[in-house]
């Protein structure tokens, strides 16, 4: 996201709440802040100012949004923007999919958001101004965890020790040979494939000869090529089993938002780190 911002020439302000829980910003709610984030600054032209602050807040029994948030403890997240702003006419329409005043918009970034925030029994708010701005406010059910905790021995933070096959399908050489050289390094047999069908023949091929695959990588787009949701469903078909991880640098698509609904266990979203990549393989492989 950050070599997203540096296209743009504008004032980032930051803030967080110390007692924000550490996992709010991982995974699909990942996702919703990138979306909000895209959508303030494409609001704001060439300039301006985009301001995220994360919080708790408790939401007492009569509550200005009672009868949308029960009674409890939320993470409150806001995005706000000094941009043109969105005309009252649409502020009813910005969540509905395909639905955008951008000429080369695909209208799907604000209904994922809305679609993830739902998904996790919360709510997303927006208050606008024509030539003043625009506001979001997510709330989500606080989770705390412990502050206080073992140390985490070698083994626990690195990969599992025991061998794993993986199988990574992506359209980029220089990708699919770095992940290939990392994860091998870190201890796993790793083969690649740069489309659908390569994926699926190797997948085959390898179960055929018994040496089946513990995970598999698909990068959802392939242009020119079959891409992750549709090799997943094929790859089901032969392997109702079959563990996969759905990647994508379009993070407005609905299948990083619903992957599960399309046989992935998980979401990685490009770019992504070996820490993260790390973190799925020792949670699915």
């Amino acid at each position: 996201m950050d070599k997203f911002l540096q296209t743009k020439h504008f004032k980032r302000l930051w803030k967080q709440a110390k007692s924000v829980p550490e996992p709010f910003l991982c995974g699909q709610i990942s996702q919703v802040v990138k979306n909000l984030v895209i959508n303030a600054v494409q609001a704001m032209s060439e300039s301006g100012h985009l301001h995220i602050s994360g919080e708790n807040v408790h939401l007492p029994p009569d509550h200005a949004l009672a009868g949308l948030l029960a009674e409890r403890n939320y993470v409150r997240l806001s995005v706000q923007d000094n941009g043109q702003g969105i005309a009252l006419q649409n502020l009813t329409k910005i969540f509905d999919p395909y639905f955008t005043t951008k000429e080369q918009g695909s209208g799907l970034g604000l209904a994922v958001c809305y679609s993830v925030i739902k998904k996790h029994d919360g709510l997303i708010t927006v208050e606008s101004t024509v030539g003043s701005g625009t506001t979001f406010q997510v709330y989500l059910p606080a989770t705390y965890v412990e502050t206080e905790e073992t140390p985490r021995s070698e083994a626990e933070t690195s990969l599992k020790s025991d061998k794993g096959r993986l199988l990574i399908m992506d359209d980029e050489p220089s990708l699919r040979r770095a992940m290939q050289r990392l994860i091998t390094r870190l201890g796993y047999q790793v083969e690649v494939a740069e489309d659908g069908q390569k994926a699926i023949e190797i997948y085959q091929k390898a179960r055929a000869i018994g040496q089946p695959f513990d995970l598999v990588l698909l990068d959802l787009m392939v242009p020119g090529g079959m891409g992750g949701k549709e090799t997943i469903a094929q790859l089901r078909e032969l392997d109702p089993q079959v563990k996969a991880i759905v990647s994508s640098g379009y993070s407005n698509d609905p299948v990083m938002a619903n992957y599960t609904e399309y046989g992935f266990l998980g979401v990685l979203p490009k770019p992504y780190t070996l820490e993260e990549l790390r973190y799925l393989i020792n949670k699915w492989g």
